[in-house]
């Protein structure tokens, strides 16, 4: 075999702009040509699954990452690897295992999926926040130091944030009727940086190409989106697509994380209902693009634009 590099969530939204661009950079260095891609998923007879082994110097395994041990990361011998977590309860003790597990098989170096940066403290009312505030410091800590890393902070994703303007387009082109509301999570003024979660991966999959990571060794890397977009704005991407003036707009609406309680109650309600806080600081002004890391914009600056995704996400729906 050859070294390895692992991603883990590789059909997920950003692990598909990492394995997607990561085989030609490989090819293209001159000390990591020889390197292999292992993409983990959960199916391997799912169609994302299957178009990511067609591409060239790829293997895709099904594996749960969480359960991955020492002795797997060793027999694959895996040096570099991509984590794109979940953001369950569960997050810290399982995303920490898999890094002692890296410590202890000799792995060299972890990109991981953070989130919005003014978000990452101890402090934050939203429990997932807090957890990777953890990670980092758990990463930080001198126990770890022989694992390099770099954690992205990435913005909000713009398909997550675009999609109930583009459900209410859906239904209008539908029934010729709007809908009783169009519900947003943005505020009216406020702008935020909304980052596409495939470029945040493909600026992970530069930082794992690099010859030498030590430059973003313990690195706390802010991505955003290429401009700005506030809530208004987004109510005049719909308008456009419908043809007249919306009627009613709720603006820095976060109901949807009562349907995501219901759909796993089995977790403590006080934890899930937390995430109702984690707009507070993008409402705030706090997630604009002037916050963006210089070394995102020297290596693999961010293209493309709100608007972008939307037609994209019109175009899906019609």
């Amino acid at each position: 075999m050859a070294p390895t590099i692992l991603v883990a969530g590789a059909t997920g939204n950003t692990g598909r702009g990492v394995v997607e661009t990561l085989p030609k950079l490989l090819r293209a260095s001159k000390s990591l040509s020889n390197y292999r891609i292992i993409a983990l998923t959960r199916s391997l007879i799912s169609p994302a699954a299957q178009r990511l082994a067609e591409l060239p110097g790829v293997e895709v395994a099904e594996q749960n990452w969480v359960e991955i041990t020492p002795e797997w990361l060793r027999d694959h011998e895996v040096v570099r690897a991509f984590i794109a977590s979940h953001n369950e309860p569960t997050q810290f003790a399982e995303e920490s295992g898999f890094y002692v597990a890296a410590l202890q098989a000799g792995v060299k170096y972890v990109v991981r999926i953070s989130t919005t940066a003014a978000n990452v403290r101890p402090d934050y009312p939203a429990y997932y926040p807090r957890n990777h505030w953890a990670i980092e410091a758990l990463l930080s800590s001198p126990e770890l130091s022989e694992l390099q890393w770099s954690s992205l902070q990435a913005n909000s994703f713009q398909p997550f944030v675009l999609a109930s303007a583009a459900e209410f387009v859906k239904e209008f082109r539908s029934t010729g009727k709007q809908p009783d509301a169009l519900k947003l999570m943005a505020a009216e003024d406020a702008p935020v940086g909304l980052i596409d979660p495939e470029e945040v991966g493909i600026f992970a999959a530069h930082l794992l190409a690099q010859d030498d990571v030590s430059p973003h060794n313990k690195a706390r890397y802010v991505v955003n989106g290429p401009e700005d977009i506030t809530g208004r704005q987004i109510v005049a991407l719909v308008e456009q697509a419908i043809g007249e003036k919306v009627n009613n707009v709720v603006y820095k609406d976060v109901s949807f994380v009562d349907a995501i309680y219901n759909s796993n109650p089995h977790h403590s309600r006080n934890l899930i209902m937390s995430a109702k806080h984690a707009q507070v600081t993008a409402w705030e002004g706090k997630c604009t693009t002037s916050t963006t890391s210089k070394q995102v914009l020297q290596i693999a600056p961010p293209k493309r634009t709100p608007s972008e995704t939307f037609k994209a996400l019109l175009q899906k729906i019609n």
